[in-house]
């Protein structure tokens, strides 16, 4: 039994994934800082999930807070850390980048610091798609540049990308990013367009649709990218083992995980209106500032050295979104008000 520490464990990404190390016998350590970002009722719905299950253990502390941080890796003998937690969202890194900063900088440079100290054989963590800003050729492949973020946000995760390299070869921490590519799923997050879409169909409001609809997103389901997260977790980098496309012989590595399956947005606007039996009223709007028109993960060094790729369609995983929204009167958790 392995001793995992899932940080951001409150939320999408990573409540699922504790679930699942949960599942296979694992012992989790989760630690959030529970913030207001979207509603902190969601987050204390996601943990009450996790802390039925045996061998989950919760902590709540904010990864800029450094005492704290490093008190957590004193106190348990983690044999890898899975680090989700970050202040997500490219939008808001217009209105509060100072959040940023704290969270994905200071906070991330705590986790690296953690584990030097304590040793740790394996840091797995969440980058984003965000991070290929301007960049126009697809699919979106590891071994491209990505020097011309368009937003505050994905340039913190870039950061990260480059910081852990550092530690990688300074150290030999063996250190593996994943960029997701537009997640969604049950428990999802109420400031993704699945559910800000739902919930306005279901309401008989218009939803916003950016750039007049001429965008494509290459939506991965929840269940793949978690499967992702463990199998890429369960097998380190070696030193020197780099092949042509990391460019580097330090332990470190960095995986798309996407659906390799773009689909418009209008497209699945018309996959809601059918699970939902509604029709949507669509407000057209431009390009907002910080988004990209298209994104679409070429998975060729998932599929070669996971031997894994998503497999969920965007009809099968609406579905499940779908039903789960319904089932949990997901409409509470983010009350309109015009």
């Amino acid at each position: 039994m392995a001793t995992i520490l899932v940080t951001g464990a409150a939320g999408f990404i990573g409540m699922h994934t504790a679930r699942r190390l949960l599942a296979r016998g694992d012992e989790v350590i989760g630690i959030d800082n529970l913030n207001d970002y979207y509603s902190p009722q969601l987050k204390h719905d996601r943990l009450q999930t996790l802390q039925s299950l045996a061998g989950f253990h919760f902590q709540k502390i904010a990864l800029e807070d450094r005492v704290a941080i490093q008190a957590l890796f004193r106190q348990h003998q983690f044999s890898s850390v899975i680090h989700l937690a970050a202040q997500a969202g490219v939008r808001y890194s217009l209105q509060n980048p100072r959040a940023y900063a704290d969270s994905n900088l200071v906070g991330f440079l705590n986790i690296l610091e953690g584990c030097r100290d304590a040793e740790i054989g394996h840091l797995t963590y969440a980058s984003s798609s965000s991070v290929y800003g301007a960049n126009r050729e697809l699919p979106f492949r590891v071994t491209d540049r990505v020097d011309h973020p368009v937003s505050l946000y994905a340039a913190t995760k870039k950061a990260n990308e480059l910081m852990a390299h550092s530690y990688s070869h300074l150290f030999g921490i063996p250190t593996t990013g994943l960029r997701f590519f537009t997640v969604y799923g049950p428990w999802g997050r109420p400031d993704m367009a699945l559910w800000l879409f739902t919930q306005a169909i279901l309401e008989d409001r218009p939803i916003k649709v950016f750039n007049k609809g001429g965008m494509k997103r290459d939506f991965t389901y929840i269940d793949d990218i978690v499967e992702g997260v463990i199998r890429i977790n369960d097998q380190p980098p070696a030193a020197g083992s780099a092949d042509a496309s990391q460019q580097t012989a330090a332990p470190y590595r960095i995986y798309n995980i996407g659906n390799n399956q773009p689909v418009p947005l209008l497209t699945l606007i018309q996959c809601l209106e059918k699970k939902l039996g509604r029709s949507a009223k669509m407000q057209m709007l431009p390009m907002q500032p910080g988004d990209v028109e298209a994104t679409y993960a070429d998975i060729d060094a998932l599929r070669r050295d996971a031997g894994f790729c998503p497999v969920t369609s965007i009809d099968d995983g609406t579905q499940q979104f779908v039903d789960w929204f319904l089932e949990q009167d997901a409409c509470q958790y983010t009350p309109h008000t015009d």
